[in-house]
């Protein structure tokens, strides 16, 4: 049998059985998950912004159909003056009015937390809801764009 001598380490190393992370490595995997956020993140958003979009055309198809339960029994579409808010709380002197027929304030709202648009013309009694989008103006693109129950 041969003796093997043994190694010793300065004190400073003595009983320590793993190393740390250097600087470098830290960096280095900061600016990875830096890279992988700068991709991903233009695409979430853009997500983002086109679920508000779906959201508020859905919400517009159910406001449309809620007022058409509002014409069944009242005889009529709310007047532009009574607007959205005739669906939940009873206009004065509306006969039939049997609501609300949105229970939630917020049914009337937006995902960008503006009130939803709604006309009515005067002379073929057609309803148009709406909402202009993130920016709250007429037209646009992307999250800005106008969306409307008149196709």
């Amino acid at each position: 049998m041969r003796f093997r001598p043994r190694h010793f380490l300065p004190k400073s190393h003595a009983g320590r059985s793993e190393e740390g992370y250097t600087l470098l490595e830290l960096l280095v995997v900061i600016l990875i998950l830096a890279l992988i956020i700068a991709i991903a993140a233009p695409k979430v958003i853009g997500y983002f912004g086109r679920s508000k979009t779906k959201t508020a055309e859905i919400q517009i198809s159910n406001i449309m159909a809620t007022l058409d339960l509002y014409r069944l029994d009242v005889g009529s579409y709310p007047t532009t003056d009574q607007g959205l808010n005739a669906l939940i709380v009873a206009p004065a002197n509306v006969k039939n009015w049997d609501g609300p027929y949105l229970t939630r304030r917020d049914g009337i709202i937006d995902p960008w937390g503006r009130p939803y648009s709604y006309t009515i013309s005067g002379t073929d009694g057609h309803v148009i809801v709406s909402s202009y989008g993130a920016d709250g103006k007429a037209g646009g693109t992307g999250e800005d764009t106008d969306v409307t129950s008149d196709h």
